[in-house]
């Protein structure tokens, strides 16, 4: 990162956000910062203060899925690929959840249900350990209706459709 050469508020604030955000990755998920200060040292530079409280590390303690039905209990942990006795990583799951290309709503999007849900719930908090509930909404399959093509002025249309994977009718795929 680039060192700045002017003190900015807004950058300040924003980095404190990082700094809560570093620490619920690595399991923090109760960090706080207690205060902050800046003092100027010279004309030129200022010193900051920060107290950050860490609060305990914690870590999952169990899994469970409730309203899957179309992928096993099993598959959906496979997929997910976080397990009882890892740090409780916030970003992380959420992550593995919905945005990582192989993530567990890619499994379903891919598959036709894009109204897909997971929702983590943390049940039960004991201690240093957290166990996690995620509440899944599978929805109904959806197909593909129609397939529009704008800006083409390059070929004609029957080219085009020719060339695509996917067709009226077929189940929807973010892959295809």
């Amino acid at each position: 990162m680039a060192k700045q050469k002017k003190f900015v508020e807004q950058d300040f604030a924003d980095d404190l956000n990082r700094i809560i955000e570093k620490y619920n990755e690595l399991g923090y998920r109760d960090a706080k910062i207690l205060k902050d200060s800046v003092v100027p040292y010279n004309d030129k530079t200022v010193d900051v203060y920060i107290d950050v409280d860490e609060g305990n590390k914690y870590y999952i303690s169990d899994i469970t899925w409730v309203g899957n039905t179309v992928y096993s209990t099993d598959v959906l942990n496979n997929v997910l690929g976080i397990y009882p006795g890892d740090v409780y990583n916030q970003k992380k799951l959420n992550e593995r959840l919905t945005t990582d290309d192989d993530a567990v709503s890619n499994l379903y999007y891919n598959n036709g249900y894009i109204f897909f849900g997971a929702d983590p719930v943390e049940v039960d908090v004991d201690n240093d350990s957290i166990s996690l509930e995620i509440r899944i909404q599978e929805g109904p399959q959806a197909t593909i209706n129609r397939v529009i093509i704008n800006g083409n002025d390059r070929l004609y249309e029957d080219i085009v459709r020719r060339e695509l994977r996917t067709k009226p009718g077929m189940l929807f795929s973010r892959e295809d």
